[in-house]
């Protein structure tokens, strides 16, 4: 068994908010190094025996890394694996798309991610985007600093929020957490899960299909994960099924929804408005998505802030440090099935 001294954890990102926090939790268990590669070949070489990487044990994951090494794919993986001392990737996010989770599972590697660390910061985006759109706020504010007022606004667009319906298509803890927080007005909230959620509020109401929640929804928010089975999963018939004048907020991932599709709906005039705080190819913008001034677009700003950085980065590095003392760690990702 490796002795403290010469274990290892692997910082692969950036530490912003939680340098002391990492000073407290590895103490004593593990020295910390610092992912230094500009290029994967780089990464892969220190990787190996005798390599700058040598006796890891575990990753703390961003996805800043990925612009230097790339995703963590079946490549990286394997060489992950060939090591024979990396047990654990401790994700930064609620969101793994960046990591062959299957791949690691196969190789007796675990993926933990934060769930929780980012409902709220995330919730708050689409509740953000929600209000925009339905009274058209982003469209105000960018008439008012071209100098035209409102002139080019009018109110037989615009809905308040009060009254109105919210379809949460996954009522998971973002979903959950955003469903109370337009009840406050209230918004009548319905949602779509593969399965009935347990021990939610009598006031969110089950619906048994995804058709059928679009039919009842005034506006779409998207809080499922991008897996194989959930790209395109608001697709054609999804967004044609919703009430004409809808509106989709997406602060998931980019795939779930059909672009195509959306933007077709938004020509048309079957969609009023999209918010969208996610894209397919993120940091492209489909520039079609700007024709509308309607539309309420931010560059995936859903955790960009102080606070929720800080508990995300100590949530993932606590799940690491658990492994490492604990043998087990929290927060491990569904397709794991991890025997820890």
């Amino acid at each position: 068994m490796s002795t403290v001294s010469s274990r290892r954890i692997l910082i692969c990102g950036n530490v912003v908010w939680a340098h002391e926090e990492v000073k407290q939790l590895f103490n004593g268990l593990a020295n910390v190094i610092v992912m230094d590669s500009t290029t994967r070949s780089d990464f892969l070489a220190g990787l190996k025996p005798g390599g700058k990487y040598d006796g890891t044990v575990g990753i703390y994951r961003h996805n800043v890394s990925a612009d230097r090494i790339g995703v963590f794919d079946k490549e990286i993986i394997s060489a992950l694996a060939e090591t024979g001392t990396v047990k654990w990737i401790a994700h930064n996010g609620a969101g793994y798309d960046q990591i062959d989770v299957l791949q690691c599972a196969s190789k007796g590697i675990n993926v933990s991610n934060t769930p929780g660390a980012v409902d709220d910061a995330t919730a708050t985006t689409a509740l953000y985007l929600v209000i925009s759109c339905l009274r058209e706020y982003s469209w105000a504010a960018q008439s008012l600093r071209n100098g035209t007022w409102k002139t080019p606004l009018s109110s037989g667009r615009t809905h308040d929020v009060t009254g109105r319906t919210l379809g949460i298509l996954g009522l998971g803890g973002i979903g959950l957490r955003l469903a109370h927080l337009v009840h406050a007005f209230p918004m009548r909230v319905v949602y779509y899960s593969r399965k009935r959620a347990v021990g939610v509020p009598d006031w969110c109401e089950y619906i048994d299909s995804l058709e059928g929640l679009c039919r009842e929804s005034d506006v779409l928010s998207v809080h499922v994960p991008l897996r194989e089975e959930t790209v395109h999963l608001v697709g054609e018939k999804e967004i044609r099924a919703m009430k004409k004048g809808g509106i989709i907020v997406n602060t998931a991932r980019g795939k779930v929804v059909d672009e195509e599709a959306m933007i077709r709906a938004l020509e048309d005039g079957h969609l009023a408005s999209v918010g969208l705080d996610v894209y397919p190819n993120e940091p492209f913008v489909n520039p079609r998505l700007l024709e509308f001034p309607q539309n309420c677009l931010l560059p995936h700003m859903g955790t960009e802030n102080q606070d929720s950085q800080r508990h995300m980065e100590v949530r993932a590095l606590t799940n690491l440090r658990d492994f490492l003392r604990d043998g087990k760690g929290r927060d491990l990702v569904p397709e794991m099935g991890s025997k820890l």
